[in-house]
């Protein structure tokens, strides 16, 4: 890995328009941390040249996340984000994609990165953003009958779900989990 100096100056902003043109919607910098919108048709292409060129290497995709700015009246309604960092060179970047409240999809990145796998399927559990091509699209915090999204801003805040498959707390370890306990059971055993 080639490692920049701390004042060299790389233009990434400039280097993407000059890759992207058009494509890249809007810029915006603070306390030095740039952020650029894109559209999800441009948005792997984009992912993969920050990752892999060299002088960017953003290596490490921190997060991945939603906003939904439906209490301001926004359109469209969501934003993915993707938060990366380069290692190498100590910047960050955060990439904002506008996604449609009727056409909520985005490209997987787990081909780049394949610990996005859990940041992708946080987001569909929690604001219903699909990530098209993900080999595991399916809720991770939330249990599977759960409907809506939570985190979305006009999910009832009363609202209440119960588990109706109880017998799925009572499944018994794996036992990668008893042979590390020593046989115990887990605080959270429920006996039939």
């Amino acid at each position: 890995m080639i490692v920049a100096e701390k004042s060299e100056k790389v233009d990434v902003a400039g280097r993407l328009r000059e890759r992207f043109g058009e494509a890249v919607l809007a810029q915006a910098e603070f306390r030095g941390d740039l952020a650029l919108t894109l559209p999800r048709e441009v948005i792997h292409d984009a992912l993969r040249v920050l990752r892999d060129e060299p002088g960017l290497e953003f290596n490490f995709l921190a997060d991945v996340t939603v906003v939904d700015w439906l209490p301001l009246g926004r359109l469209p309604r969501f934003e993915v984000v993707y938060h990366l960092y380069s290692l190498g060179h100590h910047r960050r970047i955060r990439l904002k994609v506008p996604v449609e409240e009727d056409d909520r999809w985005v490209p997987t990145a787990i081909d780049l990165w394949p610990g996005a796998n859990w940041f992708e399927r946080e987001a569909w559990d929690m604001f219903g953003v699909v990530f098209e091509g993900h080999p595991n699209m399916r809720r991770l915090l939330c249990h599977e009958d759960f409907e809506g999204h939570p985190l979305r801003k006009d999910f009832p805040a009363d609202k209440r779900f119960f588990l109706i498959r109880p017998s799925d707390l009572r499944d018994e370890a794996p036992d990668w989990v008893k042979e590390r306990s020593g046989g115990r059971r887990s605080a959270g055993y429920i006996p039939d």
